[in-house]
């Protein structure tokens, strides 16, 4: 998947407005096949795991992942959990039973709204958002959404929308302090959806499955021992066009493939652009891609159909994402680098 250009040309003579998306596209029956070798190599003999647990939400990235784990694995050693809670889609649970029941595996579906109530997600949420906007409580709903840079901002600036109760809405500017109490809060849910995979993981020896696309690996998009905790990562290294190319070979149902990426997190729906990228998801494919194969912005631009002022900003808030989420691909931390390796048995008193 490389971009081969003639660096005294500029790309001149290249088919321009496709040169990108041709390199994305995939042979998907060979990448299905190495990625299906790898990950029972992995589970097997690496992990000595006996199967995958994977975490449904009906998108288009757990999907294809249970669907490679069943590729490489069979579906008797696959199971499939649906964890909703009372702010989830409805459409979510019926997705997720749907791509169970095409694959046929096994799907166990626990409500996880009591586990979020204890840990105080709801509460710690609200009080923050009361912070800007008093009245909000009961009836009211949210979500938190970016500037977009596609749309001409300079920078992916937060803010909340509020829903009220009459129907209207309203768009609060986020301090920065709010802004991270009501992440903080609403990672709960990630983390405590972590938890019950691995339950279900240690009582069958299983390993558990992450499901993050290249751009969400890339740009830092999960929860540091939420979403982004797990034992294989099947599809790390997959543009998310990409995904979506498996998910037809692999001709997964259509309502998931036709299905908008969202986060599914706030009580409003939201998109995953509103959210966090603050563009497209297509065109960051391509920025990123391009800016992975060495592009110029002006370069980029031209294969894109945006302006070089465009894609210097995505370029800018790529580099920016990678930067502040640098910390989330970070394991803890020893002062010393320690080797677990196994050693020939010596006794105490040759050690010194």
């Amino acid at each position: 998947m490389q971009i081969e250009t003639n660096p005294s040309s500029g790309l001149a003579g290249l088919d321009r407005p496709n040169i990108l998306v041709q390199g994305l596209n995939l042979n998907c029956r060979a990448e299905l096949h190495r990625i299906a070798s790898v990950l029972r190599e992995q589970v097997a003999s690496r992990l000595k795991r006996r199967g995958i647990v994977v975490a449904l939400s009906g998108g288009i990235d757990s999907s294809v992942t249970a669907a490679i784990c069943v590729h490489a694995l069979g579906a008797d050693r696959v199971l499939g959990l649906c964890l909703p809670e009372r702010e989830s889609s409805t459409q979510s649970e019926e997705l997720a039973v749907a791509l169970a029941k095409s694959l046929g595996i096994e799907l166990i579906t626990t409500d996880v709204t009591g586990m979020l109530e204890a840990a105080g997600c709801y509460r710690l949420r609200n009080e923050a958002i009361r912070e800007l906007v008093p009245s909000y409580g009961e009836g009211y709903r949210c979500k938190l959404v970016l500037s977009s840079i596609a749309n001409g901002a300079r920078y992916a600036v937060p803010s909340l929308i509020v829903g009220c109760p009459d129907g209207s809405a309203q768009k609060v500017r986020l301090t920065a302090a709010t802004y991270l109490k009501i992440v903080a809060a609403t990672n709960f849910k990630q983390r405590v959806r972590k938890t019950m995979e691995y339950y279900h993981a240690d009582r069958l020896q299983y390993a558990v499955a992450g499901t993050p696309n290249r751009l969400e690996y890339d740009q830092g998009f999960f929860v540091k021992n939420g979403d982004g905790a797990a034992d294989v990562k099947p599809i790390a290294h997959l543009y998310k066009s990409q995904v979506y190319e498996l998910a037809d070979f692999l001709e997964l149902p259509d309502m998931i493939r036709q299905r908008h990426p969202t986060t599914d997190t706030f009580s409003m729906e939201q998109s995953q652009e509103e959210f966090y990228f603050g563009v497209p998801l297509p065109t960051l494919d391509l920025c990123l891609y391009a800016k992975n194969c060495g592009l110029s912005p002006r370069d980029a631009a031209s294969l894109t159909g945006l302006s070089a002022d465009t894609v210097t900003s995505i370029y800018d808030m790529i580099e920016a994402k990678r930067r502040a989420t640098a910390y989330l691909h970070e394991s803890g931390l020893t002062v010393e680098q320690l080797s677990f390796q196994a050693a020939p048995h010596r006794r105490a008193a040759e050690a010194f």
